[in-house]
């Protein structure tokens, strides 16, 4: 069984003038961050690998929510996550090794919601706000995963 965990990046703020790759957490986010990774905790989970994308609201949100989750998971920063459709995120995600049973992507929207939704096959998850996570568990190895090989088993929005 391999379980991935895709968590969009939380509450970003706009700065005119900023790079979009450079935008900062909201204050909000930065809380919902740390929420997040205290919730995964909270239900067991612990990253053995962390894909995250170079943006600084992503590297943040991985780095707030590890603190709480697990400080010590390896962190690979991944270019082609920024910006990524939902394939371009699957491809990358089988590469993974074997030694990878649980496995965290920090992205974002709207290609992690649409890989959520294209894994599990979710029609019921209409909305993946900043800072959600989805947790989808799987029996196919990372590079046989494909659409409809994953099941949604938890979910989680900082609104709620």
């Amino acid at each position: 069984m391999n379980t991935l965990i895709v968590l969009r990046h939380a509450k970003a703020a706009h700065v005119p003038g900023l790079a979009d790759r450079q935008r900062p957490l909201t204050d909000r986010g930065e809380g919902d961050a740390g929420r997040a990774g205290d919730t995964l905790k909270s239900l067991g989970f612990s990253p053995d690998l962390v894909l995250c994308s170079p943006s600084e609201r992503t590297r943040r949100t991985a780095e707030l929510a590890l603190a709480e989750l697990s400080p010590d998971a390896p962190v690979h920063i991944e270019t082609d996550i920024y910006e990524a459709y939902p394939d371009e995120l699957v491809e990358l995600i089988r590469r993974t090794g074997d030694e990878v049973s649980t496995l965290l992507l920090v992205g974002h929207n709207p290609g992690v919601h649409e890989l959520v939704v294209s894994l599990t096959l979710a029609r019921d998850l209409d909305k993946f706000p900043p800072g959600a996570f989805a947790v989808i568990e799987t029996t196919e190895a990372w590079p046989d995963l494909g659409p409809g090989d994953g099941r949604l088993t938890h979910r989680w929005n900082p609104k709620d």
